[in-house]
């Protein structure tokens, strides 16, 4: 996969626009967030996926290239690692929307939130 021809951080929107000769896809913050190839959230070896939580306001604080083939983005809840390849970043774009349909019901039987929990209660003996 070749690398797009734009890409473009959009941070008042928290997106990140990406155009290939052939498409143009705008993809959020929350959404790249939540898909990082990292083995952080993919498990390692592909096991043990670790559902992400709470990013409904994340945004990309950095994008770095390496080499011709990948970007490292770096978002503000301080997450940096893995490195997102122009295909995979195709494929994300591409497969939007099943694969965010497969992330919301995860949270859904998770019992989990798109929210960061922001409770401040406290209990106190």
């Amino acid at each position: 996969m070749t690398a797009p021809q734009k890409v473009i951080l959009h941070r008042r929107s928290k997106t990140l626009e990406l155009a290939w000769p052939d498409a143009s896809f705008t993809l959020s913050a929350e959404y790249l967030r939540v898909c990082s190839p990292s083995a952080e959230v993919r498990g390692h070896g592909g096991q043990n996926e670790v559902l992400q939580v709470g990013k409904r306001d994340v945004a990309i604080s950095k994008i770095a290239p390496s080499g011709h083939y990948a970007v490292q983005i770096s978002f503000d809840d301080g997450h940096d690692t893995g490195l997102y390849s122009w295909h995979y970043l195709r494929e994300l774009a591409e497969n939007f929307a099943e694969r965010w349909a497969a992330y919301l019901q995860a949270l859904k039987a998770a019992n989990q939130s798109r929210d960061a929990d922001t409770s401040i209660v406290k209990f106190i003996n």
